[in-house]
């Protein structure tokens, strides 16, 4: 209960959440223990407190429940109560409101602050004349009462210019998070889209040559028709994953590696797979990179090595997983692919610290990643 007050305090509204600094200074006002103790600008002789000094008081302390809510307004009716304060010679420990009002108005005041402080400025001239010739203080206290005055509004101005700085930074952190889940989304739907849509092109290719052999085309269909079944699938998972809802996390679509192995060979091509170690309980990013280094491995297969003999290793460390996918004959990327494969790859390993490499190795092409995953002992 008591962590949620000041939420539910800061959804009030501002003139509401200010009103109890109001009340303080409008009661300091009549504490007999500080009455001695408020401003005197001038030297005038202190007065009693009679009807006129609550008008005073009033002007100078109820405003401040709108500093924020319109920092103009609480900054003119507070100098007014204040140039009654000290010329009536009350000396109220209320105009030490002044201050307040002139860092709200610094800090809170958008349009026309040279205008307001030019103003002001002004008006303070013919108050220090009439003070200057009614009291007793030298002009030089005149001054420096001023500089204390243009202090409280460069403070003001100075919280403005860190919260706009605040507030831009924010906007900066936002935009950049935005285009990376961007570029992650992008990432996710080029893997799981090309993966599919290959094989599917693979498998199409192939039964164009079985209009002869009805049972193998038959077979062929069966094979297109999963193959898309399995794309809409993976969609989901990754829509899932999208979810708000979802728990923390990423994990590779149900099914795993062998899984993706027997995809790659229902579509013709020639896989040998093995896989050492025990996979983490809980699958986490290193997981599912492996799972994307080995889907982007074997679409390149199809794509460009399609038939030749590829091999594909995993091995299960207790601080990393390495995998290793090499094919037979080029099996690369094309030069005008859109660099969201194997270029992807690379980032998404970096970024958990790892090394990834994807190059002719003798007469073939080796996609090679070492995946930090942590001490999972």
């Amino acid at each position: 209960m008591i962590e949620r007050t000041p939420a539910r305090w800061r959804r009030f509204d501002v003139v509401v959440r200010d009103f109890p600094l109001a009340v303080v200074f409008l009661a300091a006002a009549f504490l007999p223990a500080v009455q001695s103790h408020g401003t005197q600008l001038g030297g005038l002789p202190q007065r009693p407190f009679d009807a006129l000094a609550l008008v005073a008081v009033a002007f100078e302390c109820l405003p401040l429940a709108v500093r924020r809510r319109w920092p103009a307004l609480c900054l003119v009716l507070v100098s007014l109560g204040f140039a009654l304060d000290q010329l009536r010679g009350y000396h109220s420990v209320s105009g030490a409101a002044l201050a307040v009002a002139l860092m709200s108005a610094g800090a809170h005041l958008h349009r026309r602050r040279l205008v307001a402080a030019s103003v002001l400025s002004a008006a303070y001239v013919p108050l220090a004349v009439v003070l200057f010739r009614l009291g007793s203080e030298p002009p030089a206290e005149f001054v420096t009462f001023y500089l204390l005055l243009v202090f409280a509004w460069g403070v003001g101005a100075w919280l403005r210019a860190s919260r706009a700085t605040e507030t831009e930074r924010r906007r900066r952190v936002a935009d950049d998070t935005r285009a990376a889940e961007r570029a992650r989304i992008a990432r996710e739907l080029h893997d799981v889209v090309t993966h599919h849509v290959t094989a599917m092109v693979v498998q199409a290719e192939a039964a164009r040559y079985l209009t002869a052999a009805p049972d193998r085309l038959g077979e062929s269909l069966t094979a297109i028709t999963g193959t898309g079944r399995r794309a809409i699938a993976d969609l989901r998972h990754l829509l899932d994953l999208l979810n708000p809802d979802h728990g923390p996390g990423s994990t590779p679509p149900p099914g795993g590696l062998r899984t993706l192995v027997e995809h790659a060979r229902e579509a013709g091509q020639p896989v040998e797979f093995a896989e050492e170690g025990t996979p983490a309980d809980t699958a986490g990013s290193a997981d599912l990179v492996a799972y994307r280094v080995v889907q982007e491995a074997l679409t390149n297969a199809l794509k460009h090595a399609r038939g030749s003999r590829t091999s594909v290793r995993v091995d299960h460390g207790e601080r990393e997983i390495e995998v290793a996918v090499s094919t037979e004959g080029p099996g690369s990327a094309s030069p005008g692919g859109s660099g969201r494969g194997l270029a992807g790859l690379r980032e998404r390993v970096g970024l958990l610290g790892g090394d990834f490499s994807a190059d002719h190795h003798g007469t073939g092409f080796l996609v090679h990643a070492r995946i930090p995953t942590g001490n999972r002992a």
